[in-house]
């Protein structure tokens, strides 16, 4: 029998190293999908498909709908970890509108966007959600089930994705709309493959 994993605690500039480069990822994962016209789940899908329909950038729709959810991270999972994801959302906020200035695709086939924009975004969420915070929204609630229940992370986020695509058939090109699927798919694969309680403990 595994002996326990004992709980090491991340040192704070290890955090803010695992921050930088999972928040980059994910805001390179956003260039592919604007590029392509493609939309992402969780709350970042949300704010992707908001930005296409009005006149304001992700970035602010990203910030603006995590809002809400502090105070539920706050009172369920502790200030430790609420403090945390409001940094990381912020600093994805911040480096998508930078990235959108200086990142220039040119041609890439939207299959290969959506790819890799699913496989960018799910690698920057797991080294997010492996120093103890979250990219706010729906994935509070993920990993507070996971951590409560012990039902993975990414297949809460799934079931929210479903929702999500259902709406954005009536807003974006079907073809679209299932390349965007597969990028998500993809994104949850990812982290519900690697991201799992009984194999990283570390905070």
């Amino acid at each position: 029998m595994a002996e326990p994993h004992k709980s090491i605690n991340h040192k704070w500039h290890e955090d803010l190293l695992a921050f930088l480069v999972g928040t980059s990822m994910c805001a390179l994962g956003i260039q592919f999908l604007n590029f392509a016209g493609l939309i992402t789940g969780q709350t970042a899908g949300l704010g992707v498909l908001l930005s296409y329909v009005t006149e304001t950038s992700f970035g602010v729709w990203f910030f603006v709908l995590n809002l809400p959810f502090y105070i539920f991270g706050w009172l369920r999972l502790g200030p430790r970890f609420t403090i945390k994801s409001f940094a990381v959302v912020l600093m994805l906020s911040v480096l998508s509108e930078l990235f959108s200035d200086l990142i220039v695709l040119d041609s890439v086939p939207t299959a290969l966007a959506a790819l890799l924009a699913g496989a960018c975004s799910g690698l920057g969420l797991m080294i997010v959600f492996r120093h103890g915070a979250s990219l706010g929204g729906i994935g509070v609630m993920a990993l507070y089930l996971q951590d409560k229940t012990g039902w993975q992370a990414g297949w809460t986020q799934l079931a929210f994705d479903a929702c999500l695509f259902l709406v954005a058939v009536f807003i974006l090109p079907i073809d679209l709309v299932f390349w965007s699927l597969i990028g998500a798919v993809a994104t949850n694969i990812i982290i519900g493959l690697n991201h799992r309680k009984d194999r990283y403990v570390a905070r």
